[in-house]
């Protein structure tokens, strides 16, 4: 009954990285009912949410957010009181190689989410209409790139989108804000900076680089490694999205961040450190000493920053972990779950990242590649 009355959401993507993340502690913070929606692709993952079998707190439904007749007939079913997009094609590097499949992801199932919800919307009369919420979870990418001295971007910078993936996100955004203005739909956009945690797919920097150097394999650092991130914990990204789906006022954006800025470099030589002291008995420490400089990818925006002050100031969030606490977390459970790592390092993946590394051509050590 209680489930009933703090009612139901539906997620999009809740079985990729940071939408498995969100499910998990929404259901552990007994914050409501989960439809979760994914159509599984190679970044979705139902092993991530293992522990949610048969917690009737969670319905897992596969599916493509393409699927009108799907989405509508969720909608109809489960009336839920808000829906949290985050379903989406993500790697950058991925959208360079095959860039269709971010537009149609990023932008045709926005577009058929956004149409069904609009629908549903319009349906809703009274306490139900008013409670209503359209959580879109974009990323800090769509404002393009940084210098290292420029102020970080707020949520009134212009798009300046650089990578086929950003450029969809971007696209995405401007539909959510669209069918706001247009349809009157309560939509809310959050705008989120470099996530790491428990459950990220290897081929994102820091699962990866974990995963070889445990193998003994060359930790492959783009161009001369002084990329600016934003890193951001998943659980403080967690923590944000509740935050504004509960109190952020409907048309607005926020952008979330974890204050963390670090070159790519920096990142990967505290994360040899910690592997150094966590993995003393492997034959690979000092494991700095795998490192390698490869040719940076095409259109490599230099440095990203998030100021979330909006956030803090208006909804009170903050993020809980440092760069350090965070990231100690995020290797102590790559190590206690080398069995999940094992399962999504299929053979295609493999593949892709033999094809993604294996065809750059090296550097010199701090050489910029140009």
């Amino acid at each position: 009954m209680e489930l009933e009355q703090r009612g139901v959401i539906l997620v999009t993507g809740g079985a990729g990285f940071i939408g498995s993340n969100f499910v998990l502690d929404w259901v552990a913070g007994g914050y409501g009912a989960v439809v979760n929606l994914d159509a599984l692709t190679y970044a979705g993952n139902l092993e991530n949410l293992v522990s949610l079998e048969g917690n009737p707190a969670h319905t897992f439904v596969r599916g493509d957010i393409c699927d009108a007749a799907l989405v509508k007939s969720l909608l109809e079913k489960y009336r839920p009181r808000a829906v949290v997009h985050f379903a989406a094609e993500s790697h950058v590097d991925r959208s360079i190689v095959g860039p269709e499949a971010f537009l149609k992801t990023n932008i045709d199932g926005t577009f058929t989410m956004l149409q069904a919800a609009r629908g549903y919307y319009d349906g809703l009369v009274g306490e139900e209409r008013e409670r209503f919420r359209f959580l879109h979870v974009s990323t800090d990418e769509v404002y393009g790139t940084l210098t290292p001295e420029a102020p970080a971007f707020h949520e009134e910078t212009p798009y300046a989108p650089n990578s086929p993936y950003a450029a969809s996100k971007a696209s995405s955004d401007h539909l959510v804000r669209a069918w706001l203005h247009t349809y009157g739909l309560p939509t809310l956009i959050t705008n989120c900076s470099n996530n790491y945690g428990p459950y990220q797919f290897p081929e994102k920097l820091i699962p990866l680089m974990i995963a070889n150097a445990l193998q003994g394999k060359a930790l492959p650092v783009y161009g001369d490694g002084q990329q600016v991130r934003d890193w951001l914990y998943v659980g403080d990204h967690a923590s944000a999205l509740r935050v504004v789906l509960e109190r952020g006022r409907v048309g607005e954006t926020y952008n979330v961040g974890g204050g963390n800025q670090r070159t790519n470099l920096a990142v990967v030589t505290t994360l040899c450190a910690l592997l150094d002291e966590l993995v003393p008995e492997s034959k690979f420490a000092p494991h700095k000493e795998l490192v390698k400089y490869v040719t940076d990818r095409p259109g490599h925006d230099r440095r990203y920053a998030i100021d979330a002050r909006k956030l803090e100031g208006e909804l009170g969030w903050k993020a809980a972990e440092s760069f350090e606490t965070g990231l100690r977390k995020t290797v102590e459970w790559y190590l206690a779950n080398a069995a999940w790592v094992e399962s999504v390092t299929s053979g295609a993946y493999q593949q892709w990242v033999t094809k993604n590394y294996g065809e750059r051509t090296s550097v010199a050590a701090g050489e910029s590649a140009r």
